[in-house]
């Protein structure tokens, strides 16, 4: 044991992994010194998730070492990871819905339970240090986003870990449990413990954070130390961090700060007068049908106009996907109507919408999205199987095929070898851009999207963000459903909150305080939709 006085290091050296095809971690070396929080950047695929599942005793590293105060230590599992006091709060949640908060607290390496009484005061013993007051006897199922997180923080340090990792804390939380969550992150750092904070939002980097370090194509290309940080302005900051995150690209994303939370979202409001402006569509008391345990739209009445981005805010998991599907035609209403520039298509297929102009982009790019085995060209047209001129008399025409697909191709900025490589080869982003090529063309009036940047690089999300403001700019309307609620104020110009499968209320974008709002609804403070503000423009 080290003195009192001196801090615990946790030191990784040289450590590399590779899987086939990509080096995931190369020879990346950092020190996480105990009473800091060392936030840990990077886009997707720079090696970050690698980075801590190798800390964590999830995957073994081809080469280096992880030592603790100098001494060099084997974690060749999680359970040895935990025992060396390592504890992981991974994005997702990994409670079990269906336990109490205590039983999921309780749960012991063997799976048996430890005793009530014990774990009730350690339990006290972390609501204190987290400032969280937990109920031991709620439902995890019934516990907000930002309630969870407190548990999952909870049982990462159950055992009294000297590290704490927060995977992307933040992704789906609303601005009232961030700042929460900053609060529990500064007492426990108080405490004495590490803390490594993963995210990819400048802003919380150096909001949270007393060292940084960038990752970028699986190598450490950047660190800001406590005192250099400490004397930096946050605009200096922020370029430091954007120079080792894009390197000789920052030229290309000079907003990307704006994108990756470095700023309260400034975008200037994109002012629409709706009353002059047709309604596209217009959901009146619509239900949708039950698909087994997915959470059903409920009695949704709501409107979006001509050149209009409607953006839908909640916790994911709350309807958003049920929503989506039965404005598609992809899953059937059980009660209510669904309006297309005033036809009623309630009881239209997917096939007759898309035609009158309405598509969907899903959130699951990869499985429904796209079909991976087959050619970028044909996924391009594959919504137009049997129409010319890509098919005639039951053939495919190639060349009308390969026309089109190097036009979308070239337009929407997809990265492929050819029209002919096979889709799923492709980046998530590139396959995104694949969905909106194809949604956006041949007489789009409105898009459905589900969280359309999810999982993708900051270049990227500029880039498909650029793209749904110009649709809307030159007349097509999005209906746009994310749980990132940076990106719901950045796009939208009204936003609309969903809980449990009702919309429970909504405000008008219209500067400062927007997300406020939106998250007093997404936890219940403010009820019902008696905001005037959104009544009159519905």
């Amino acid at each position: 044991m080290t003195s009192p006085t001196a801090p615990d290091v946790i030191s990784l050296r040289e450590i590399t992994k590779a899987f086939p095809g990509v080096v995931a971690n190369d020879h990346i070396s950092l020190d996480i010194v105990s009473g800091q929080v060392h936030c840990l950047l990077g886009e997707n695929g720079a090696g970050k998730s690698t980075l801590i599942s190798i800390l964590a005793g999830m995957q073994q590293p081809d080469s280096g070492t992880i030592a603790i105060n100098g001494k060099p230590v084997p974690i060749n599992s999680p359970k040895i990871a935990v025992d060396y006091g390592i504890g992981v709060v991974h994005q997702h949640s990994t409670l079990v819905p269906a336990f109490t908060v205590l039983e999921n607290l309780m749960l012991g390496e063997s799976g048996l339970m430890q005793g009530k009484k014990a774990a009730m005061e350690r339990l006290d013993e972390l609501s204190d240090l987290l400032g969280a007051r937990i109920d031991p006897h709620a439902l995890t199922s019934d516990l907000g986003l930002g309630q969870q997180q407190q548990v999952e923080i909870a049982k990462a340090i159950w055992k009294g870990s000297r590290l704490l990792v927060l995977d992307e804390p933040t992704s789906m939380l609303t601005p009232q449990a961030i700042e929460h969550l900053g609060e529990s992150v500064a007492r426990v750092k108080a405490q004495g413990l590490a803390v490594v904070f993963i995210t990819h939002k400048l802003r919380e980097a150096y909001a949270m954070g007393d060292c940084v370090t960038v990752l970028r194509g699986g190598r450490n290309v950047g660190h800001i130390g406590v005192d250099e940080l400490r004397t930096y302005s946050e605009q200096q900051a922020q370029d430091a961090i954007l120079r080792a995150m894009f390197g000789e690209d920052l030229a290309r994303v000079d907003d990307a700060a704006e994108l990756a939370g470095a700023t309260d979202a400034t975008r200037e409001t994109r002012s629409i007068d709706l009353a002059s402006r047709p309604v596209r569509l217009e959901l009146t008391g619509v239900s949708s049908k039950g698909h087994g345990r997915d959470v059903e739209a409920q009695d949704v009445t709501i409107r979006v106009h001509e050149g209009e981005i409607l953006g839908i805010a909640g916790i994911d998991g709350h309807g958003q996907g049920a929503l989506a599907e039965v404005v598609a035609g992809q899953r059937s209403a059980s009660s209510g109507v669904v309006r297309f520039d005033g036809q009623d298509v309630t009881k239209q297929g997917v096939r007759a919408r898309q035609q009158l102009g309405l598509r969907y982009v899903t959130d699951d790019r990869l499985h429904e999205g796209t079909v991976g085995s087959m050619s970028v060209a044909l996924n391009l047209v594959i919504k137009r199987i049997g129409q010319r001129p890509f098919w005639r008399f039951g053939q495919i025409q190639r060349k009308a095929v390969d026309t089109e697909a190097e036009r979308l191709i070239e337009e929407y900025g997809i990265r492929t070898p050819s029209p002919a490589t096979r889709a799923g080869t492709l980046s998530g982003g590139n396959i995104q851009k694949i969905l909106l090529a194809r949604e956006l063309t041949h007489g789009a009036r409105l898009v459905v999207v589900n969280k359309p940047t999810y999982g993708l690089d900051l270049k990227t999300v500029r880039l498909v963000r650029e793209i749904l403001i110009d649709f809307a700019a030159q007349g097509g309307s999005v209906l746009l459903l994310s749980t990132d609620l940076d990106e719901l104020v950045e796009l939208s110009h009204r936003i609309e909150v969903i809980s449990s499968g009702r919309i429970v209320g909504g405000v008008t974008n219209d500067g400062p305080g927007t997300a406020e709002k939106v998250g007093h609804y997404m936890t219940g403070a403010i009820e019902g939709e008696d905001v005037l503000e959104a009544e009159q423009t519905r």
